[in-house]
């Protein structure tokens, strides 16, 4: 990959352990996939977490993540993670008008057909956000500030974690590094403009890291020591059916919106790393990066557009298990090979 002309870090290794970063996808509370990833990873041993890079969701789990490491070592960014997840599950859920389990309205975990969350969806295609919240409550960022002390993790430099938002004013991506990071530009990553006014950082104001970014790879290849980048990936790449629904056609296409950034920035990779690999491509500025991959695709396309604002507590615990249970199953196929090989095909994917 190209180099920034600033020398990557060097991180002292210890025997029997391998540096790996983060890339954490957002997706609404789909983001509790990701946190069920970050507990397996975390619990092992083997594995040493030089960099974090994430967007919406994905960049408070990497925040809080961060903080609960500075706190209490592995055991504390477990627990800073559960607590931050079953603090997002007390925060005004939607209620289920029907109750999950009947055949063809409400199986497994799908709300499309709920009406109460097929009213907040028409509600937001109707109201501006300073119409549904003309009081600006703020209990995602009130919980964030409760949780994460910020001020201990900006004074943490060492701490490589990259949060990004969209810049609605210059349609140009904004990456928040560690001495940057606040409740502020966290929301700011998570803004989806239907759901929430524009957050304004510094002055300028900020939707959905998403848009531009999701998340950006290019820093922990840059200004990481790792040369192994783990993609967490929760918005699905492929889907068997052509969308037919007015609801399935949108998020379809905020599927792709959303993985575009990602596809974009993979693409390049692909192409350099095959040149590096096939021996066309000799300079000393370019390095090889392994990729890899943890995602249950299949799993989370079925469970319906409308889910990613299902906070309830149940939910939230079964994708934690869900993402527990993959990252475990992708640990014990891969482990040997992280550190040697890509164990993503970036050609197949991206190329």
């Amino acid at each position: 990959m190209p180099d920034t002309g600033h020398p990557k870090p060097q991180r002292p290794r210890k025997p029997g352990v391998k540096n790996i970063s983060l890339a954490l996808q957002g997706g609404g509370s789909h983001g509790a996939f990701t946190w069920g990833v970050m507990h397996r990873l975390i619990s092992e041993p083997r594995f040493y977490i030089d960099g974090l890079s994430g967007t919406s969701a994905g960049g408070m789990n990497a925040a809080v993540f961060a903080d609960g490491f500075l706190k209490g070592k592995r055991q504390g960014a477990i627990d800073a993670l559960q607590a931050f997840w079953m603090g997002v599950s007390e925060l005004n859920p939607l209620p289920r008008a029907i109750p999950r389990g009947i055949p063809g309205i409400s199986e497994g975990w799908d709300v499309d057909r709920d009406p109460t969350f097929m009213w907040l969806d028409y509600a937001t295609r109707l109201l501006a956000p300073r119409q549904m919240n003309p009081l600006k409550v703020d209990p995602l960022g009130n919980l964030l500030r409760e949780l994460v002390d910020f001020e201990n993790l900006r004074a943490h430099p060492e701490v490589k974690m990259f949060v990004t938002a969209s810049n609605v004013r210059t349609c140009r991506s904004r990456i928040f590094r560690t001495p940057e990071i606040s409740a502020e530009a966290l929301m700011a990553s998570a803004c989806l403009p239907l759901l929430f006014e524009a957050v304004e950082v510094e002055g300028e104001f900020y939707w959905d890291g998403g848009y531009l970014g999701n998340p950006a790879i290019h820093p922990l290849i840059h200004e990481c020591d790792s040369s192994d980048v783990v993609i967490v990936q929760i918005n699905p790449m492929n889907r068997p059916d052509v969308p037919v629904s007015a609801r399935d056609i949108l998020n379809r296409i905020n599927e792709m919106t959303f993985n575009a950034s990602l596809v974009r920035e993979m693409e390049g990779f692909a192409t350099i790393t095959r040149l590096i690999e096939s021996g066309e491509l000799h300079n000393d500025r370019y390095t090889a990066v392994r990729f890899h991959e943890i995602s249950a695709e299949v799993e989370l396309a079925e469970m319906g557009s409308l889910s990613k604002m299902n906070t309830e507590r149940a939910f939230l615990e079964h994708l934690h298990q869900l993402g527990y249970e993959t990252a475990d199953k992708w640990v014990t196929t891969n482990f040997d090979r992280i550190g040697w090989e890509s164990t993503m095909d970036l050609t197949a994917k991206f190329g």
